[in-house]
């Protein structure tokens, strides 16, 4: 008997308790009305819990112990009774019930007895949706189980809306700075003003017209996976975030793509020479690496502050719930003490137990209704609340965006020259950061307002309800007694004050254990910010590493081109530094939301069990034990927990594992992109060197002169046919020996280069050599005491390693081949045109020309006694071709000068 009431709140609230988590296991989309019949869904209605009011004796199935002979039950069961579940308790009480069927089970088999054996590998939470939200106010009345999944959509949202301010921000600072550039060639007359108008309005278009295509791209993007318009799955926002970035890089390319047609368009309209041009997209390329660490220093630090709020989100949120939770618990021990009330009236034979359980029951509904009454108007009050909130936070944020509008406006109708585009970029950037600081100074407070106004509302609707329970109380005490027990008032009043001195130490109870709950969930939260400081710290070596990496790449390229001058090389030094600062920047902000999607995909996990260690952690330290029954149970949960962990830890590393491998596929078109993009530039850049060399050569040929020779040697009497013929044979000897020469030169060049490279080569044998014995002598250490991993990361170092060593030796042999045939072709080219030059003035002596020859010195390196040219061949094949087989004209005769 003294248990019977006990066990009929226990039954009364079963039902809620399996209404509970039938809702969590409900299907992803579910539609408004089934949620709300769901909710008002009674569980009175029950066949459960008419049983219950029907039944004299009520047994829990799990339960170990049954009544003894005399009718009472085993004392040990009721030091620490089971408390049932009331209506608006939320999802986490489904961890605790499921410690208590683990406390209550048979020791012998404990993973049988308790309800978390799958919490961390059933995939039905994968698939349950949750609320849309756009603000963190919304996030207040939402289902405390899926406050983690909203605050990182939030979060999520954050990181989309930075990344279009930065991208139209940079955009914009583009746009002005070709506007200055512009505007200075029409103050110096070099453009048109109509041009400058015209050329300006064209970037424009085309640029709007770029970001209509990437707007366009994403509503596509967010209409197709629009299945409810009020509900998302974590699936939902993977796709969407991929898809996203996808566009993104797209858009991206197109972008530079389009500046660097800009720059070209402004070229070709300024028509400056080679040089100047040069000189202008230098110093453009250089603006807009500015204009590149601005933006990422600031994508930087809005991303820190972004995870830095989602953390103290969280701390509001927990505090909210843990006021929602205040008149569900007070009831738990309001009922029990009345119930222990009446238990003992009972056993007085003061109260029979039909009437005890009719009046726990009636008292039950009552408590019901009240808690029913309280939830409802909590909800329905918060909703209000934050919606006009939400309303005030809207005029303020578009009164902010007016103001930002206007001083922007006047910030670009100030007129700027080339000298001052530094001040321009950095006073844009300055106001624009100015604007988002006070925006987000402006959400920061509204949100700590509306969370300390919901906690007004709760407190006073907690307030409201603990007094109409003390009134439900008082009737039963001071009208409902009386009558039934036949006891004086003043008896049921003395028992009243029994129930009020016992009411308190239950209530400071509670309270202890609500502050324990708080600071276990600010370890927890420190133990988060933890991981996240060291997630964002390995993001940081690893871009660091990548941007090293890309930046040795295109220092080999450029160096072993060899051809450039120092400004095209500085140029495109720039370009790679500028494309490799801006696929950074956005793969550093795909990373942070890709951090924030693998804590989505895993917190409803997270959370089941981190309640459920919580529940364990606040049992022991409630009730420890006190026989080995109890320790051994303990010691069944704590197994049980650790073996649970491990699941979880196995399954966060497997989806660390799939994010990062989609991260690196991403990092990989990236730099594809990249790559692309700097092959134009090079192969721009070795075109523009071509033409300039080929311009050089046609105007240093002297062919006029050539031309005027052979005319004047045809018309000459003084020339016979046998001493041209003679001449002619002595040039052709002159040329055969001059090939002839260098030919041997360079076959004891490559053997000389050939020599050093093998002298190399057994340097290199006699160092892998001595590698290979020290591994040896430390080869047994390693078997024992590295792990396989280990091992094989040492094997690949080392054959990096050797392929880098084999790498540098073949280029240094190149280098060196490719140095000494240009010094071969050098002399091989002043020897030829100063045949070319002896023949020609030799010719014109003999016609009686009075025509002075012009012998350019050569700037290259020359032997003693040889006289040079400026001219340089550029390939082994051309002067093979003037070998004496191959020759049948000299350089610069006609037929008829031959003839």
């Amino acid at each position: 008997q003294n248990s019977d009431s006990q066990r009929l709140l226990e039954s009364l609230s079963s039902d809620e308790k399996e209404h509970t988590l039938m809702r969590s296991k409900a299907e992803p989309y579910t539609s408004k009305e089934e949620m709300v019949l769901e909710e008002i869904e009674s569980p009175l209605n029950s066949n459960i819990t008419t049983f219950a009011l029907k039944a004299k004796v009520i047994y829990p199935i799990n339960q170990k112990f049954r009544p003894l002979a005399d009718g009472s039950s085993n004392p040990s069961l009721h030091e620490n009774p089971k408390q049932g579940v009331l209506p608006n308790q939320v999802m986490e009480t489904s961890t605790s019930g499921s410690l208590g069927s683990l406390s209550q089970g048979d020791k012998e088999d404990c993973s049988s007895s308790t309800t978390i054996h799958s919490t961390t590998s059933d995939d039905r939470f994968q698939a349950r949706a949750f609320l849309k939200v756009t603000s963190f106010p919304e996030v207040l009345t939402c289902e405390s189980f899926d406050v983690k999944l909203c605050l990182c959509s939030l979060v999520l949202k954050d990181l989309m809306l930075l990344d279009t301010e930065l991208r139209r921000e940079k955009l914009m600072m583009f746009i002005q700075v070709l506007k200055i550039y512009l505007t200075d060639f029409c103050r110096k007359k070099k453009i048109a003003d109509d041009l400058f108008k015209k050329v300006l309005l064209i970037q424009q278009n085309d640029f709007e017209e770029l970001q209509k295509q990437l707007d366009s791209r994403l509503q596509n993007t967010d209409v197709f996976g629009a299945h409810n318009s009020e509900y998302q799955t974590v699936e939902d926002l993977e796709r969407k975030e991929r898809e996203y970035s996808e566009h993104i890089i797209d858009n991206m390319e197109a972008f530079w793509k389009l500046i660097d047609k800009a720059q070209q368009a402004f070229l070709d309209q300024s028509k400056c020479s080679s040089a100047k041009a040069m000189k202008i997209t230098k110093n453009l390329t250089e603006k807009m690496i500015a204009v590149e660490s601005l933006l990422s220093e600031s994508q930087d630090l809005q991303a820190m502050d972004i995870q830095e709020r989602l953390f103290n989100w969280e701390l509001m949120v927990k505090m909210i719930n843990l006021l929602k939770s205040y008149i569900p618990e007070e009831c738990k021990c309001r009922l029990n003490i009345v119930s222990n009330i009446l238990d003992h009236l009972t056993v007085k034979s003061n109260l029979s137990v039909q009437q005890k359980e009719e009046i726990l029951m009636d008292l039950h509904k009552a408590f019901w209704e009240q808690l029913a009454h309280f939830s409802n108007e909590c909800m329905q009050q918060s909703k209000d609340l934050i919606l006009k909130r939400l309303e005030c936070r809207a005029k303020k944020r578009e009164e902010c965006k007016h103001k930002k509008e206007a001083e922007q406006g006047s910030l670009l109708s100030k007129t700027f020259h080339i000298e001052k585009v530094h001040d321009f970029l950095k006073a844009y950037h300055e106001l624009l950061e100015r604007h988002r600081q006070a925006q987000w100074e402006l959400e920061e407070e509204d949100d700590c307002e509306s969370t300390e106004a919901v906690a007004d509302l709760y407190k006073e609707l907690y307030s409201k309800a603990s007094h109409a329970l003390s009134e439900l109380v008082t009737e039963l005490f001071l009208q409902t007694l009386p009558v039934v027990t036949g006891l004086s008032v003043r008896e049921c009043e003395l028992l009243k004050e029994e129930w009020q001195e016992n009411l308190v130490p239950q209530l400071e109870k509670w309270e202890t254990h609500r502050q324990r709950r708080w600071e276990l969930f600010q370890e927890q939260l420190l133990q988060e910010k933890k991981v996240w400081i060291k997630e964002y710290a390995l993001s940081a070596v690893m871009q660091k590493h990548l941007s090293e990496k890309q930046e040795n790449i295109i220092q080999g390229v450029v160096s072993r081109l060899g051809c450039l001058g120092d400004e095209s090389v500085d140029y495109i030094l720039q370009k790679h530094r500028l494309l490799l600062c801006s696929v950074l920047t956005r793969l550093t902000l795909r990373r942070v939301g890709i951090a924030a999607l693998a804590r989505m995909k895993l917190s409803r996990k997270k959370s089941l069990l981190q309640d459920l260690k919580e529940q364990h952690t606040l049992q022991k330290g409630l009730s420890p034990c006190q026989d080995e029954d109890q320790w051994q149970l303990q010691k069944a949960v704590d197994s049980h927990i650790l073996e649970e962990e491990e699941k979880l830890e196995e399954e966060t590393q497997q989806t660390h594992l799939e994010f990062h491998q989609q991260l690196v596929t991403e990092i990989q078109e990236a730099l594809q992109f990249l790559q692309q993009h700097m092959e134009q530039v090079i192969g721009q850049t070795l075109l523009q060197r071509a033409r300039q060399e080929a311009g050089k050569m046609s105007s240093d040929n002297g062919q006029d002169f050539k031309e005027r020779l052979v005319e004047a040697a045809v018309e000459s009497v003084y020339g016979t046919s046998n001493n041209i013929n003679r001449l002619v044979q002595n040039y052709y000897q002159e040329l055969g020996k001059i090939t002839e020469g260098y030919e041997e030169k360079k076959v004891q060049q490559l053997k000389t280069v050939q020599a050093e490279r093998e002298e190399r080569n057994r340097l290199r044998k006699k160092q892998v050599n001595e590698l290979a014995w020290k591994e040896k002598q430390t080869k047994g250490l390693l078997n024992v005491s590295s792990t396989v991993h280990q091992r094989m990361v040492l094997q690949q170092k080392k054959v990096l390693a050797q392929f880098e060593l084999q790498q540098q030796i073949r280029l240094e042999f190149l280098k060196q081949k490719l140095l000494g045939v240009h010094h071969l072709e050098t002399k091989l080219e002043n020897q030829l045109m100063e045949a070319e030059q002896d023949f020609v003035s030799e010719l014109a002596a003999l016609a009686h020309v009075p025509v002075l020859v012009k012998k350019k010195p050569s700037k290259r390196s020359k032997p003693p006694g040889e006289k040079t040219n400026s001219k340089r061949k550029s390939s082994e094949s051309t002067d093979k071709d003037e070998s004496p087989e191959n020759i049948q004209e000299p350089s610069g005769l006609t037929p008829g000068l031959c003839r």
